[in-house]
């Protein structure tokens, strides 16, 4: 996940967490607070779940933010 913000300093540097996750995907997937990389912790088991949403919220050093979700 990408963010980008047009401020300078401590205002423009952009977090990443999850906004809204399930017990089960947090132990499945985790984000990179500073990157926005998605990494997946373990293997997929199709038989727990077959796709999973993950909202992603954004956050620069001004307060603002923004969300979305990964599919």
């Amino acid at each position: 996940v990408t963010a980008t913000d047009a401020d300078e300093g401590q205002n423009g540097h952009v977090k990443y967490w999850f906004k809204k996750i399930t017990e089960q995907a947090s132990h499945i997937f985790q984000v990179d607070a500073d990157r926005g990389v998605i990494t997946v912790l373990r293997s997929l088991d199709f038989e727990e779940g077959d796709s999973y949403v993950l909202e992603v919220q954004a956050h620069d050093g001004g307060g603002l933010s923004d969300s979305t979700n990964v599919v």
